[in-house]
Parts: structure tokens; sequence; C-alpha cells
């Protein structure tokens, strides 16, 4: 007989460590630094399910205490990581975790190993001039945008809980201090192997790089090319998760290469924004005074980080088979979000001009400075038929006339793959969604939180986002564009 799934307690979580089973040199042991009076502001059934924890532990008084750095769980190794990392594309040598401590890995039923990763447990070795400490709009904005990626299908950490306590941070105001217990199968980073080879200290390289490729990539391990084929992989991931970015619009805001998945996982979330109105020159980070990290520049920002991966492996990787690895990066994105942009016109069929009528589209959408993610969901009611049928969309564009063109182009594409318009429609709201984190919406929970202690806009959001495909009844004002003040949040590295 198959045994009965049980779910774990706080005390029966099944902890393995064995990234603190590596040498100390990779990592420090430190303990979290409590926060007083702590309370539980979310916690998040979906990734409890993850580690097989039971819904009624956050129920108990010993939970926002363990998820607040007072309590261990039963078994936790804390330590904090070593990384270094280009930010801003300049090299910026050590840094580490300043303000998070992995606690420890935990093993579910199924075998899998996720990290349990506690953001602003406070000081470290690694904490430089910083205070430890996240505050409650930080961890409020990476709590559910890790959810929505996650329901947007795009591979991403994922968090447990938010949990507050009574001590004022200094950012640019006084806030609330929280942290946020975040997850994921790993934290290492493009960083973490940087930090060894700008040390001179290539065998902590090769050490690391078969930790990672025996934990997470176990075909390769007995490969006589295996660290050209882990960094091949690796590029292929960054591509395929650079592509989703773009196709769902989506701007990270600090892509350093220590905020860099070694698993190709959204990693960080900080200034990140979702696009209102199309606009690729888009920066969502105050602090990125430059532009570098503006959302047309993230597929060559991914092509930088993993050059400055593929020096770091260069005692062992070959400059031939690293070049040709990012030469696929680039071959695999572009295919990628192409076939992306595609499904989400609604075509099933590849064709030469394919790239022309996804680039005259967002131009006119950048020109009429359209709303992104509505008007592709809109799109889904486009009518073969005849052109009044295509009056509300003709109204989404200043230009009507350009529009009438793209439209007559795109209507003939749909004729010749010969498919009927509601089958074409119910295909597009699978991939084009109804619902996105939205700035706006965020600090609206935010809001709520911090200023009343009123929690449940942040778990209505949570709840909506992990499905937004879907259109929900009464929830209509989620899924319109920014109000005016909507427009003028500022969110920068501090957020």
């Amino acid at each position: 007989m198959m045994p009965l799934h049980t779910m774990a307690t706080l005390e029966t979580l099944q902890f393995d460590n064995t990234y603190s089973r590596l040498p100390d040199v990779f990592y420090r042991r430190v303990l979290p630094t409590p926060l007083p009076a702590p309370h539980l502001v979310s916690f998040n059934p979906s990734a409890a399910a993850l580690i097989d924890l039971g819904q009624d532990e956050a129920r108990r008084p010993e939970f926002p205490r363990c998820f607040g750095g007072d309590l261990l769980p039963t078994g936790a190794d804390p330590v904090a990581m070593l990384y270094y990392g280009h930010q801003f594309g300049v090299y910026a040598g050590q840094l580490g975790d300043g303000r998070a401590i992995l606690l420890g890995e935990v093993r579910n039923q199924a075998g899998e190993k996720w990290d349990l990763h506690l953001k602003g447990a406070g000081l470290t070795p690694f904490s430089r001039d910083g205070d430890g400490r996240a505050v409650l709009r930080s961890t409020i904005r990476e709590y559910l945008c890790g959810e929505a990626m996650h329901g947007l299908g795009i591979p991403t950490t994922r968090s447990l809980c938010i949990v507050a306590g009574e001590e004022p941070v200094l950012r640019e105001t006084v806030e609330t201090g929280a942290m946020l217990l975040r997850m994921a199968p790993t934290h290492i980073r493009f960083g973490s192997f940087e930090a060894f080879y700008y040390r001179r200290q290539h065998d902590h390289v090769a050490l690391l790089a078969d930790y990672v490729i025996g934990q997470f990539f176990p075909h390769l391990a007995h490969e006589a090319d295996k660290y050209a084929r882990f960094f091949g992989e690796v590029a292929e991931r960054t591509a395929r998760l650079l592509a989703q970015w773009q196709a769902v619009g989506f701007a990270h805001g600090v892509m350093n290469s220590d905020n860099m998945s070694i698993l190709g996982l959204t990693l960080d979330y900080g200034p990140f924004g979702f696009l209102d109105e199309y606009n690729p020159a888009f920066i969502c980070n105050h602090s990125d005074h430059q532009g570098h990290y503006a959302f047309q520049n993230q597929p060559d920002v991914g092509y930088f980080n993993l050059r400055c991966l593929a020096r770091a492996l260069s005692p062992f990787l070959g400059q031939q088979e690293a070049q040709a690895a990012l030469d696929r990066y680039e071959a695999v994105l572009a295919a990628h979000y192409e076939a992306l942009m595609r499904e989400k016109l609604g075509l099933r069929e590849a064709k030469p001009d394919d790239a022309a009528l996804i680039r005259d589209l967002l131009e006119l959408m950048q020109a009429g400075r359209v709303d992104y993610t509505n008007l592709f969901r809109a799109l889904g009611t486009f009518r073969q038929g005849p052109d009044e049928a295509n009056e509300p969309l003709r109204d989404w564009f200043p230009d009507r006339e350009a529009f009438d063109a793209w439209a007559a182009r795109y209507q003939e594409r749909l004729r010749a793959e010969g498919r009927r318009d509601e089958e074409r429609k119910a295909r597009m709201d699978r991939v084009n969604p109804q619902y996105v984190l939205r700035n706006y919406l965020a600090q609206a929970a935010i809001e709520r939180a911090t200023q009343h202690k009123d929690y449940a806009e942040i778990d209505r959001l949570r709840e909506l986002l992990l499905d937004p495909f879907t259109e929900r009844p009464g929830m209509e004002a989620y899924a319109a564009p920014p109000p005016d003040w909507g427009k003028q949040i500022i969110v920068s590295c501090s957020s």
C-alpha cells in the first residue's frame, strides 16, 4: 500500500541542509535577529503545500515567532550565503546575504528540496552598511509578485508568509520592520560563482559547480564536458525566462548578476513593474538614472550576466564552448519570444512575416500609449467577419487608419489558418492575463496594511493572481489601467 500523505508541523519539517555541508567558505553561520512582538501578516497555503506544511500551523502562536526570527524550526541550520556580483554593469566585489538568512532546506514527501530563506532577518557578516532588515512595504511587493509570476507560469521564487513586528526601520521614511520567508529549490546565483573566481579560488568554483550539477543537473554529473553542458543549460533557462518576461511585459528593475538565479528563476523582487502603457524604454527603478535596466534592455543584460558567469567558469570552460552557449541564448530567446507572442495573437503556425506583424502592433501600441495587458486580452474579441465587428478595438488607437492596415494583415493571417473565432479566443484567454500585479494594486494593499493593519487586500490579491487568466465577477476594477495617482508611484531599490 502507498503510505498516507501526512502534513508536516513546524517540529516535523524534514530538513536536509546540503548547502551548509559545503565548506564554510561558502557562507557564514549566523542566527536571525528577532522582530519584537511579531505577528502574522499573511500566510500562503499554496507555498505551504510545497513543503507539506499543514495550514493549521499558521494559527499557532509559535508560527510568527518561528518566522519572525525568535524560534528556529527543528533541524534548521541557518547561514548567510556569500556571493559577489556586477551591479548596473560594474563589478561590485563582495556582496552576500546582507539581510537574508538561509534557515535550511526542507524536503517534501515527493523528494523535492526547498530552501527556506528568511529575508529581513537582521545583520550578517555581509550587511556592509545596511541594517539587515526588510520593511512591510517591500515584503508585500515580493510576496505578491512571486505568486503573480507563478500564476503566469513564469519560473520564480515563492513565499510562505510575511511576519511584521514592532520595530521601526528607516528607509526614505520610518517604516514597519517585517520578514519574508522565501522559498526556492536553491538561492545560488551567478554571483555565487563570481565570488570564488575573483578570489582566485578556482577549486571552490569547481566544487560549487559540482554541487549544483549534482543537486539540480544530475544527468550531467558523469559527462566529460559537464561544465560546458551545465553552462549551456543555464543559458537556455535564462533565455526562456527572459522571453517570458518580455512577452508578459514584466520589468525586473535590478538585473544584477547577483540577482540572477542559476536555475533560471525570477529572483529578488525589488523595484519591479508590469507595463501599463506599452513603452519599451520603461524604467521601473527610480534609482536607475541611466535606464540600464529598462524593459527593452533586459535581453541584452541577460547576455551580459551570462558572460559574467562564463568568466567565473572559465578555468573549466573553453572560450568556444562559452560562446556557443551565448549564441544559443540569443537564438533560444528570440525563438521563444516569437512563439509566445504568436500565442498571444492566437496564431498556431510560424510564418516568415510573424516578426513584422508583432513588431508593427507593438509600434502602434507605443505610439498610441495603449495598455499592454488589456490590449492583448481584448484582441481575443477580434473578428474575421465585417470590419465593423472590430470597431471597439479600433477605439484603442488614436491612429485608426494605421490600426485598420494592421488589422487587415492580421485578419488575412487568421483566415489562412482557418480557425473559428470562438476557439481562438478561448486559446488567447489562456495566455493573455486578465490581471497582473500593477504597481497601484500593490500600493493599495501596502497602504491598507501599513496605515490600518488591514491585511485582507494582500490575501485578496494573492488569490486573484494565482489564476490571472480567469475573469472573476465583481473584480473588474483589478483589471483597470492605473488611475492618475497610480501613474505617479515611485519604486526604488529600497522597495
